[in-house]
């Protein structure tokens, strides 16, 4: 199998700063994990020298085993009482004013874990006033009654990744399922009012047309904000790169984005990530409405 070389625009310099041992330091204070260092996102020096982190909740073990995904697979581990309480404190001494909170998924949990988020954005209401929040969960299998749980606290973003187009959810996604996802963002939209996010990766085999098909599914379940990126191969026993989108094709999904279907924004690049420059995206959207 021939390995595709990385291109020189996914080259990135490391950053060195005394946030990035000050996020390290209150991850470990208080024993918490987050996705950029479980799912080696290529952004994570970065974020970490900027002060920031993606919070993971529910252990760092996932009860699916999607084929992109460097999150352990097995058996999880239990659940953390005081994990909600944990996260305002680490929030609180980082100083954040927005917080992106995702999770393993854990379909061992009658509720797949809906209550833990729930009594994460509470937590963090409570504690630290006026602190704007972003989720980002799994399917919870479609459960409304879940979804119900989380969103009825009020989260200022929702956020349910799509990951690929149609045709490769049986290779890439095997426990998930692409109808299900868009109608969790479309039950989500139509009852709710916090802004709906997704976003997906490209390089898997998807062809552009696959991907404007996609945007315009995602469009239509009522998905407001998009990110686009680059999937990257997180080891030998994850699935190959198929390709490496230029970013002048990545600057082409964004304009069809924004300019045909109408999306608030697209971030889309090759280092684009779901909650990367998360608070960024929601001040540009605060700003355009």
């Amino acid at each position: 199998m021939k390995i595709l070389r990385k291109p020189e625009w996914l080259k990135r310099k490391l950053l060195s700063s005394s946030e990035l041992g000050n996020v390290i330091k209150t991850l470990e204070k208080y024993g918490l994990n987050t996705v950029c260092l479980e799912a080696k996102c290529p952004n994570r020096n970065i974020c970490y020298a900027n002060g920031q982190a993606t919070f993971l909740i529910m252990g760092d073990v996932c009860t699916r085993s999607c084929r992109f995904c460097a999150i352990l697979s097995g058996a999880p581990k239990s659940l953390d009482p005081d994990e909600p309480h944990k996260i305002a404190n680490a929030v609180r001494d980082l100083g954040l004013s927005y917080v992106v909170i995702t999770s393993v998924t854990r379909d061992d949990l009658p509720d797949g874990g809906a209550f833990v988020f729930a009594e994460a954005v509470i937590e963090l209401r409570n504690e630290i006033p006026g602190i704007r929040i972003e989720i980002l969960t799994p399917d919870f299998k479609g459960n409304h009654k879940a979804l119900d749980t989380v969103l009825k606290t009020n989260p200022d973003v929702f956020n349910h990744n799509i990951e690929t187009v149609s045709r490769l959810y049986s290779i890439v996604r095997p426990q998930a399922d692409y109808s299900r996802s868009l109608n969790v963002l479309k039950y989500v939209s139509r009852k709710y009012n916090s802004v709906i996010k997704s976003g997906f990766m490209v390089g898997l085999g998807e062809t552009d047309k696959e991907i404007f098909e996609l945007m315009r599914d995602l469009k239509a379940s009522g998905v407001q904000v998009l990110t686009i990126g680059q999937y990257l191969q997180p080891s030998s026993n994850h699935l190959p790169v198929e390709r490496y989108v230029t970013p002048d094709q990545f600057k082409e999904y964004e304009n069809f984005g924004e300019t045909n279907l109408q999306f608030i924004k697209v971030f889309a690049g090759p280092l684009v990530r779901s909650s990367f420059m998360a608070k960024d995206i929601w001040q540009k959207i605060s700003i355009s409405n």
